[in-house]
């Protein structure tokens, strides 16, 4: 099972999300995100044979302090990656990751090297894409994550496996 832990936003925040995506000038080749899919991953994981994910979903609970995310800034990575980030990133969040972070390490699972950069995936193979200068302002309060499992190819899509 290809899995990830994100954070999923309601409806409202959801739809202020899918209008920064359709605030952008998209080339042909841009793949945006469908918007159901938006969402703010905490820790990609990658393949897990299915008979470890009770063991994954079991560990997983981590207590937290709600948060609030605030955005207003698209940016265009490398690679043609669109992007929404966060204006500021919250101590909350920080800790959220490194908690979870804990949690894969004590289970022998991969984490990723890079330095943490939180973001909402708007669109990928967008590298002509001309973001948009302003778009709604977001303001998204966390107070959940969920373990998901990606799903690739046609039809592909992401199914919640334990919310948190």
């Amino acid at each position: 099972m290809r899995l990830f832990i994100g954070l999923f936003p309601d409806l409202p925040v959801r739809a202020a999300l899918a209008a920064w995506r359709d605030g952008w000038n998209w080339p042909r080749s841009a793949s945006p995100v469908r918007t159901e899919q938006l969402h703010l991953t905490l820790h990609f994981i990658g393949d897990v044979e299915p008979e470890r994910v009770p063991q994954l979903a079991a560990a997983l609970p981590t207590a937290f302090t709600p948060f609030e995310l605030q955005f207003g800034r698209a940016v265009l990575w490398p690679h043609g990656v669109a992007v929404l980030e966060p204006d500021a990133i919250p101590a909350s969040l920080l800790a959220l990751h490194a908690d979870i972070g804990a949690v894969l390490r004590s289970l022998d699972l991969p984490l990723d090297t890079r330095a943490y950069r939180p973001h909402v995936t708007l669109a990928r193979r967008a590298g002509a894409a001309a973001p948009p200068h302003q778009g709604p302002a977001i303001k998204w309060k966390i107070d959940r994550y969920a373990l998901m499992e990606s799903t690739l190819g046609p039809g592909g899509g992401y199914t919640r496996v334990q919310e948190y």
